[in-house]
């Protein structure tokens, strides 16, 4: 009878930790919200445009196309998180778009978009709700 009881208090303490652990991740990935996710992009945009500055106030051709490296090898880095933002999040669009013409267009370029979209992820409020769309919402047929 002893072994029995045992056996059930080891079974309520095992439930009761998975249960602790199931909660656990399902508060974690309530966490990982778009705007979250725009912010940690964000750190490396912020990163990239400071080195792009630096870059092009080095006297020599070696550090300033070093910089440069340094700056869109952080933007590229920017990419897949900005990329998860926009997926739980429409509205980080914009900056996975922006980042994503990173290979196609100057950084330099960009640099007004990014500030402009890295700027609303920076002064927003959790749980926002997006900006107004003017499509239209779907038929319900």
């Amino acid at each position: 009878m002893k072994s029995l009881q045992g056996r059930g208090r080891f079974a309520r303490l095992a439930t009761g930790i998975v249960a602790i652990i199931a909660v656990g991740a399902v508060v974690s990935a309530c966490g990982n919200s778009g705007l979250t996710l725009a912010r940690q992009a964000c750190t490396h945009v912020d990163r990239s445009i400071t080195l792009l500055h630096q870059a092009q106030q080095q006297p020599t051709v070696y550090e300033g196309t070093r910089l440069d490296q340094q700056a869109y090898d952080a933007l590229r880095a920017a990419m897949p998180i900005a990329a998860e933002a926009a997926y739980h999040d429409g509205q980080w669009q914009a900056l996975m778009t922006s980042l994503s013409e990173s290979d196609r267009v100057p950084e330099a370029t960009l640099v007004p978009s990014l500030q402009a979209e890295c700027s609303m992820a920076t002064n927003s409020i959790f749980d926002q709700a997006p900006p107004p769309s003017s499509i239209p919402a779907p038929s319900g047929t």
